[in-house]
Order: structure tokens, then C-alpha cells, then sequence
């Protein structure tokens, strides 16, 4: 059943829009990257938040993590931990004679991966699991992990030297890849007075529930989209897969993702339902890390990418 946000979802909407203004207390001048931060949110998605330095990839998820009544971890991934440093590591107990499961920082509702691109294939595949089945496996025993559960992994997509590549499993993962850009000026000068990371962060605190969260989450499901936009997206995604520039296209989780995310960004603009707008806007962030070029080892993976993607968008009809 769709969900009607003038009679259902007025005051669900007024909190989500409570978290935003949390969040631009502290991350000025980049209502679009807020906007896709809280699309990943609701749309039970992970985030991947990549861009140079400095331009507040760490300050963006510890405000979320601040603005939220939930756990939350960070990981400094760095190229010596091991994948029991994430989840956990069984020890013997002396006193009573048997072993114990001591959990690892994985355990927590929200995770910040700072530089995920700087610990081994073998580290990052231990949040593979936990990502995609929002549970862990440890000697021979599944445990689930508490809901909500976010992962909000941050890279630097220009420094190589000590990193390793993501994995394509492991990308297709992440609901929104963000970019976030350098500041305006004028945005520039305000947060170079007001330091807004080091005196606003510090006074956050949650503008949101556990229980609130997921009832939002929930309603996401509910939000109409007509069969008609259904099969634009699909034309958008398919034309990923024969495109003779693009080696691998979009994933059939892709998919599931963007139809997910533009209800997501349907109910943050206020409405019930879908519109063209949603999906073009949502298309980028959402498929441009999941697809890799025939040239990717010429002229890198990101930039190319995202360039035929809006060349699809150019080329695909839009529904009337």
C-alpha cells in the first residue's frame, strides 16, 4: 500500500527533517551530499563517501552517528589489521574453563570504515557479510547484528600509494557512492570563522529514535512508483549493461537499490510517490561505482564512469 505523506507520514517527515537541520549545523554549503547521506539512511543502504582531504568526509558520518540514539564505532583501517580486529576473536577463559566470543567493533549500529581503501582484500572482506546479510560468522556460529545498521566507509580516490582497490562485490555493497566537493567562498569563509567541526559538533546530540528510524525505514518500501518510471529505470540500468564503453554494467542488487533509493528521495522531498526527477537524480550516486569501463586501466575508473553514465542519461527517454 503506498505510502500517503500528508495523512501518514507528516510527522515522520518533520523528523527527518530535524536530523537534516542536525546535520547542517555542522556540514555547511552541500545540501545535495546531505540529501544522499539521508537517502542511504532510510533506504537501509550503505555509504561510500569519497573525495579528497579535508573536505569533511569523517566530520559528515560522525554528525549522522551524533544525531542518531544509536551505537557507534569507529574503524581507522590501516594496512596491519586483521579481520578479527573488525569482528571479534574467541579467547580461552582461564577462571571457568571455556572459550569466549569477545565482539569486535562491528557490533554497533552505525560504522564508520575511515579509509577503507588503506586495510588488505582480507580485512575489507570481513564487513562483506556483515554489509550485505547484517550478520557475522565466527568459529562455526552466526550473530546477527542489531538493526539499524549502517556502514559508512570513507576514501581518498587519488592517493594509491598503501591502498588497495576495492573489490567490485564488495562495491556493489554500497547503496550511494558521494562525492562531496570543495566548499563555495562564501561557505568557505564561514567555516574557516566558525569552525564548525570543532565547536558545533561537540554540541550535537540525537534528534532521532532507534524505534523512529526504522519506522521510517519501513514506510520507505510504500512509496508509489508507477510501473511506467519502473521500466525507465530498467532502460537506464540495461543500457549500462550494452554499453560497448562499459565492461560490466549494473547488478540486478543495483537495481533493487535504485528503485529503493529514489522512494527514499521521494519521501524526503515530501511526497508519496515517485517521480522522473527522483531517478535522474539518484542515478550517479547510486551506479556509477557498481559499472567498470573497457579503459579502466587507461584513465581510471570513477571520472570515465560517471561520464557515460550521464551520457545514458542524455539518451535514455524519459516516461511523459
Amino acid at each position: 500500500m503506498a505510502m500517503d505523506v500528508e495523512t501518514a507520514g507528516g510527522a515522520l517527515l518533520e523528523r527527518l527533517m530535524r536530523l537534516r537541520r542536525n546535520i547542517d549545523r555542522v556540514f555547511l554549503g552541500k545540501p545535495e551530499v546531505v540529501t544522499q547521506v539521508l537517502v542511504g539512511l532510510i533506504s537501509r543502504g550503505h555509504l561510500l563517501i569519497e573525495d579528497v582531504p579535508g573536505v569533511g568526509k569523517t566530520v559528515l558520518a560522525r554528525v549522522l552517528a551524533r544525531s542518531l540514539d544509536l551505537s557507534f564505532n569507529r574503524l581507522q583501517l590501516t594496512p596491519d589489521m586483521l579481520p578479527s580486529d573488525i569482528i571479534g576473536v574467541t579467547v580461552y577463559d582461564t577462571k571457568t574453563g571455556t572459550f569466549e566470543f569477545k565482539r569486535g567493533p562491528i557490533f554497533a549500529n552505525i560504522i564508520l570504515a575511515d579509509e577503507i581503501n588503506r586495510t588488505t582484500p582480507r580485512t575489507q572482506s570481513a564487513l562483506l557479510e556483515a554489509m550485505n546479510e547484517a550478520q557475522v560468522s565466527v568459529d562455526g556460529r552466526t550473530m546477527r547484528l542489531d538493526q539499524p545498521f549502517l556502514v559508512i566507509a570513507t576514501q581518498n580516490p587519488f592517493e594509491f600509494e598503501g591502498t588497495y582497490f576495492l573489490p567490485e562485490n564488495q562495491l556493489d555493497r554500497f547503496a550511494l557512492r558521494i562525492r562531496i566537493g570543495y566548499p563555495s567562498r562564501e561557505v568557505e569563509q564561514r567555516i574557516v570563522r566558525e569552525e564548525p567541526s570543532r565547536t558545533a559538533l561537540d554540541a550535537i546530540g540525537p534528534v532521532m529514535t532507534r524505534e523512529e528510524l526504522i519506522e521510517i525505514q519501513d514506510r520507505v518500501a510504500g512509496v508509489r512508483i508507477e510501473d511506467r518510471l519502473v521500466e525507465y529505470a530498467l532502460d537506464l540500468v540495461e543500457s549500462t549493461r550494452d554499453n560497448e564503453r562499459l565492461e560490466v554494467g549494473v547488478s540486478p542488487r543495483g537495481t533493487i537499490s535504485f528503485i529503493r533509493a529514489a522512494q527514499a528521495g521521494a519521501m524526503l522531498a515530501g511526497r508519496g510517490y515517485v517521480t522522473p526527477d527522483d531517478l535522474k537524480g539518484l542515478f550517479l550516486p547510486v551506479c556509477a561505482h557498481r559499472v567498470m569501463t573497457k579503459s579502466y586501466l587507461q584513465d581510471g575508473h570513477a571520472v570515465s564512469s560517471e561520464q557515460i553514465l550521464r551520457d545514458i542519461l542524455a539518451n535514455v527517454s524519459v516516461p511523459e
